[in-house]
C-alpha cells in the first residue's frame, strides 16, 4: 500500500484491492492457489497447535502503566523529574505537549505559545521515531482500559448476550473536524473536557472528579454496544499520531512467504483494516509495511501463528 493509499484508508476510505503487485508476490499467491483446501487445514491446525504468545502485550502494558505511574509518583513525592500529565508536561526540563492538545489551545486561543512550540516539536520528533500510533496502545491510559473492556465485550459477545454495532470509520475524521471547528469558534478546547485520556491522567495524578464517571460510562458502552468505540471511531488523537506515525521507521511488517491467511491477526487488531494484505491473494508484494493507522502494539505479532507479522525498523536491514 502506498503512503497515500494509506492515509485514505487512515482517514476512513475502504482498503482497496491492489492490482499492481510484483512478479514475487504473484508468484507465491499462484503456488499457493495451488495448495488444496485439506492440506492447508491441517496445516492451520497444526500451526495452532502452538501456544500463543503474548509477549508484546506484556511489555506493552508495562511500559504503559510504567510511564503513568512516573506522573503520579512524581507529584505524590514533589520530584519534580515528570510534572503535568499527559496532555502537557515537562520531563527532566523539557517541555512535552500532547499535539492534539495543543491543536486544540491553538485554535481557542488564536495564539501560539512557545512553549507549545517546544513542546510540540519535542514530542513530534519522539512519535515521530517510534511511530505515532504508538502513543494509543504504549501511553494512553484509557486504551489499556478499553482493551479490558473489548475482552468482556468478547466474552458475552460468545454467549450471545451482546452484539457489535460499528460505526463508519470516516466517523473519526468527520469528528476531527467538528472538534477544530469547535475550539476555534467557541474559544474553549471542548475535546479536552472530554477526552478520556486526559480525564484519566489528570485522575491518576491530582486525583479522581466527576469527569471519571463520563469515562465509566464510555467503557460501558463500549461493552454492551460498540466494540472499542472511543479509539477506533472518534477520537482524534489517533488520527493527529497517525499522520506522523506514517513515515516513522518503526513498523510492523508483513510477510507472505509462510503466511497461511487464517485471519488470527485481524481478530486481535483493533484497526483490522490496516491488515488487509494478510488476506489470501491481497499482498501486492513479499514483504509489506502495515500502514499509518497500525498502533504497533504487537498483537497481531503475538498472535501469528507463522511468524509472518514483526516489528521492523526501516532501513536497518541495509545496515546489517
Amino acid at each position: 500500500m502506498g503512503f497515500f493509499d494509506s492515509m485514505k484508508v487512515m482517514l476512513g476510505a475502504d482498503p482497496l484491492r491492489t492490482v499492481g503487485k510484483t512478479p514475487e508476490a504473484i508468484a507465491l499467491h499462484e503456488a499457493k492457489r495451488q495448495i488444496k483446501g485439506a492440506e492447508r487445514a491441517r496445516e492451520i491446525k497444526l500451526q495452532h497447535s502452538k501456544k500463543a504468545s503474548n509477549k508484546w502485550r506484556n511489555i506493552r502494558w508495562a511500559t504503559l502503566i510504567m510511564v503513568n505511574l512516573l506522573f503520579v509518583l512524581s507529584f505524590r513525592f514533589d520530584v519534580q523529574l515528570v510534572e503535568g500529565a499527559l496532555t502537557a508536561s515537562r520531563v527532566v526540563g523539557f517541555h512535552f505537549a500532547d499535539l492534539n492538545s495543543a491543536l486544540q489551545v491553538m485554535l481557542a486561543y488564536k495564539h501560539i505559545l512557545i512553549n507549545l512550540v517546544i513542546g510540540t516539536t519535542t514530542v513530534l520528533l519522539l512519535w515521530l521515531l517510534l511511530g505515532g500510533r504508538s502513543f494509543c496502545s504504549w501511553v494512553c491510559p484509557y486504551h489499556l482500559l478499553s482493551e479490558l473492556a473489548e475482552k468482556v465485550h468478547l466474552m458475552l459477545a460468545m454467549r450471545r448476550l451482546v452484539m457489535n454495532y460499528p460505526l463508519h470509520r470516516g466517523t473519526r475524521t468527520v469528528l476531527y473536524v467538528v472538534f477544530a471547528l469547535l475550539a476555534l469558534v467557541s474559544g474553549y478546547t471542548v475535546f479536552e473536557s472530554i477526552s478520556p485520556t486526559g480525564i484519566l491522567s489528570r485522575a491518576m495524578i491530582y486525583g479522581p472528579g466527576l469527569a471519571v464517571i463520563w469515562v465509566g460510562g464510555l467503557l460501558v458502552y463500549e461493552v454492551f454496544f460498540i466494540r472499542r468505540m472511543w479509539c477506533r471511531y472518534i477520537c482524534p488523537i489517533g488520527l493527529t499520531y497517525g499522520f506522523v506515525g506514517s513515515i516513522s521507521p518503526v513498523r510492523v511488517k508483513y510477510d507472505l512467504r509462510n503466511c497461511l491467511h487464517e485471519g488470527d491477526c485481524r481478530k486481535v487488531c483493533l484497526v483490522p483494516h490496516v491488515l488487509e494484505c494478510t488476506k489470501k491473494s491481497y499482498a501486492e508484494d513479499v514483504q509489506v509495511s502495515i500502514g499509518a493507522d497500525c498502533t504497533r502494539c504487537g498483537a497481531c505479532v503475538d498472535a501469528c501463528p507463522t511468524g509472518s507479522l514483526k516489528f521492523d525498523i526501516k532501513g536497518m536491514d541495509k545496515l546489517l
